[in-house]
C-alpha cells in the first residue's frame, strides 16, 4: 500500500480563480503566470484550466517549450528575458515574447539575426530595485529598441513593490506614468496584489496583467493571510492520514527536542507527512490542521517523514483518519495555506513551491 499522503490539484478552482482575476481587471488581457512549474502545481496539470488566459508567463526556456508542446499557440512571455545571446534563437523558433531589463539584453538583440522580429516588454525600475531600467534611462532604452529591425513591438512594464501593503502603488505609478506618458505601446503593470487591490485605480492603464499567486488560491495581501475575502479557492490540498496514535500523561513530551510537553492526559496522532514532503520543519506548536471539518493543531517538532497532531477536538480520531495540512478537506472545510505559512513564518508561495517530488499528486474538480 502506498504511503497515505497526497496532494490534490483542484482544476475547477483554477478556472474559478482566473475568472475572479478577470472580474477585477476589466478589459485587460491576462498572463497566467506558471513559473516554478506553476508554483509547484505542475504546468501540465494547470494548462487546461488556465488556457482561457490570453498568454502564459514564466522564466525558464524549458518550461516555455513544455507549454508549446501542450499545444499552446498564443503568447508566452519570459518574465526575466534572455540570459545569454543564444536564448534568442529559441525565442525566435518558439515565438516567445521576452522582457528586456538591462542594456546587455538590448546588445544581444542588436546582434541577433532573425527573420521574425520580437515582441519585447521593456521593464522600468520604478522603485522595486530588482530588475529594470532606472526612470532616467528608460526612454533611451525604448529609443534603442524602437530602432532595431529585430524588434516588432515594445510593451512598457513595471512591477509594484508594495501593492499588498499600506504604501500602495501611487508613488511608483506616478513615476511610470511621468516617464511613459507620450510613449506608444501596450502597458503591463499589475501582479496579483495590484490586480485585486488596485484594479479600479488601474482601470484603463493596464493592457496586460500578470497574476500569479491569485490563480492558485493564495492570499495576494501580506497583511491578511486569507484568500477568502477575494473569493479565491485553494488550488492545492495537502492531506495525509494518521498512521499511529499515542496516549500521553501530563509531563510527557513529543518529538525531537521535546518542544511540546503535555499539561494533561491527551491523545496524539502521528501523521504520514514531514519536511521531506515539503511541510515546513519550522512550523511551531499550534500550527493549524484539519481533522475532517474540525480544526486542531500541530504538536512537537516536524520530523523528516512524520508530524504529530492533537486529537483532543476529535476523540474518535485514530489510525486512518484523514488530516488536511492545507487546502480543502473532502468535507468541504478549508484551511488556508496562507494561515499555515503565517504560523511557520513564511508565505504560501514557499509551501506550494516546496512540495516534494515524492508526494503523489492527483487532480480533481472539487467545487
Amino acid at each position: 500500500m502506498p504511503r497515505p499522503l497526497k496532494a490534490t490539484i483542484h482544476l475547477q478552482h483554477l478556472r474559478h480563480n482566473l475568472a475572479r482575476v478577470r472580474q477585477f481587471t476589466g478589459d485587460a488581457k491576462v498572463w497566467a503566470v506558471v513559473k516554478a512549474d506553476a508554483y509547484g502545481h505542475g504546468i501540465e496539470r494547470v494548462f487546461d484550466p488556465l488556457r482561457a488566459a490570453d498568454g502564459f508567463a514564466l522564466l525558464d526556456l524549458a518550461e516555455a517549450e513544455r507549454v508549446r508542446q501542450l499545444g499552446w499557440r498564443g503568447p508566452i512571455l519570459l518574465l526575466e528575458g534572455c540570459f545569454e545571446a543564444r536564448d534568442l534563437e529559441l525565442c525566435s523558433r518558439l515565438g516567445l515574447w521576452h522582457t528586456v531589463h538591462c542594456s546587455e539584453q538590448i546588445d544581444m538583440l542588436a546582434a541577433h539575426k532573425t527573420q521574425l522580429p520580437h515582441h519585447v516588454f521593456l521593464k522600468m525600475n520604478s522603485g522595486m530595485n530588482r530588475l529594470g531600467f532606472a526612470p532616467e534611462r528608460y526612454r533611451a532604452a525604448w529609443a534603442r529598441l524602437q530602432a532595431l529591425p529585430q524588434v516588432q513591438e515594445v510593451c512598457l512594464s513595471t512591477h509594484f513593490s508594495d501593492a499588498d501593503g499600506p504604501r500602495g502603488i501611487a508613488a511608483q505609478l506616478a513615476v511610470f506614468e511621468r516617464i511613459t506618458a507620450d510613449l506608444p505601446g501596450e502597458r503591463s503593470l499589475s501582479n496579483s496584489a495590484a490586480s485585486l487591490r488596485h484594479g479600479t485605480e488601474l482601470s484603463g492603464r493596464n493592457d496586460w496583467v500578470r497574476p500569479g499567486i491569485a490563480l492558485y488560491g493564495s492570499a495576494p495581501d501580506a497583511a491578511s493571510p486569507d484568500a477568502r475575502p477575494w473569493d479565491l479557492r485553494p488550488a492545492m490540498t495537502l492531506s495525509a492520514r494518521i498512521i499511529a496514535t499515542q496516549s500521553l500523561k501530563a509531563g510527557d513530551s513529543v518529538g525531537y527536542g521535546s518542544t511540546f510537553v503535555a499539561d494533561r492526559p491527551m491523545r496524539i496522532g502521528v501523521v504520514a507527512c514531514g519536511y521531506a514532503d515539503g511541510y515546513p520543519r519550522h512550523a511551531p506548536n499550534g500550527t493549524p490542521v484539519l481533522l475532517g471539518a474540525q480544526r486542531s493543531r500541530l504538536l512537537g517538532r516536524v520530523s523528516m517523514d512524520m508530524l504529530t497532531v492533537d486529537l483532543s477536538p476529535v476523540p474518535d480520531a485514530g489510525v486512518g483518519t484523514e488530516v488536511t495540512l492545507w487546502g480543502q478537506a473532502a468535507c468541504g472545510a478549508v484551511l488556508s495555506i496562507d494561515e499555515v505559512a503565517a504560523a511557520a513564518g513564511t508565505v504560501g508561495y514557499e509551501l506550494m513551491c516546496a512540495l516534494a517530488r515524492r508526494v503523489p499528486v492527483q487532480v480533481g474538480d472539487l467545487i
